[in-house]
């Protein structure tokens, strides 16, 4: 129960601190931190909680990390639902605050920091840019999270590492998708964001899930002998 715990307020805080930056100080009038901001955001999430929580659930605030790491042979099965339940619920929890927050000044929450294709992409991207971005950008986030938490790696730097690898994810692809790598993060936006978020949250579970099995796969062959 308490890393079912550690995963909800994790995966809360993550979405709130990383969607929150998007929704409310992003275009903020002539002091916005714009895409820069959003990304050290993101990664700022991560980092606070990876070294916060982690000793108690391995922080892993996001569907795809604990897919990824029972494919590269690092979580039990068993404990895939609670973890996956535990951070969509608190994806969600965090969202309804967001949503309080943002509509406190009578304004709409418009696309909400959803992820999408198309026309809902911030830069007009198709739904194979889309799902390309998504599958390698999880490829390379579960590699860092793999590596940077390998035994044979430098201890008490994994957080670090990690932190500063998804803020990099976000710098190449917000233009693309607006930057999911994370099914929790999609779905609580989603909710909000309306029914075209909702037609396209497939892409959001699909792309990541696929990019972090074959991170987790990939990895495995590192750590043979």
């Amino acid at each position: 129960m308490k890393k079912l715990m550690a995963e909800f307020i994790g995966t809360f805080w993550l979405v709130l601190g990383g969607c929150g930056s998007a929704v409310l100080a992003a275009g903020f009038p002539d002091v916005g931190i714009g895409l820069l901001g959003v990304s050290l955001a993101f990664g700022l999430t991560v980092l606070t909680v990876a070294y916060s929580l982690g000793h108690i659930s391995g922080a892993h605030l996001n569907p795809a990390v604990s897919i990824g790491l029972w494919a590269g042979g690092r979580f039990n099965a068993k404990e895939l639902p609670g973890y996956i339940g535990s951070q969509v619920l608190g994806g969600i929890a965090a969202a309804c605050v967001l949503y309080v927050i943002a509509t406190g000044n009578g304004s709409s929450v418009g696309d909400f920091a959803a992820n999408g294709y198309g026309d809902h992409s911030p830069g007009g991207y198709s739904m194979t840019s889309a799902l390309v971005t998504e599958v390698v950008m999880t490829f390379m986030f579960l590699l860092i999270i793999l590596g940077a938490t390998d035994k044979r790696a430098p201890a008490g730097f994994a957080g670090i590492a990690i932190g500063l690898g998804l803020t990099l994810i976000h710098l190449i692809s917000i233009p693309v998708t607006n930057t999911s790598v994370n099914p929790a993060r999609s779905t609580s936006q989603a909710i909000f964001a309306g029914d075209w978020a909702l037609g396209q949250l497939w892409l959001f579970w699909v792309a990541p899930i696929v990019g972090a099995l074959l991170a987790g796969f990939v990895y495995k062959m590192f750590e043979k002998e």
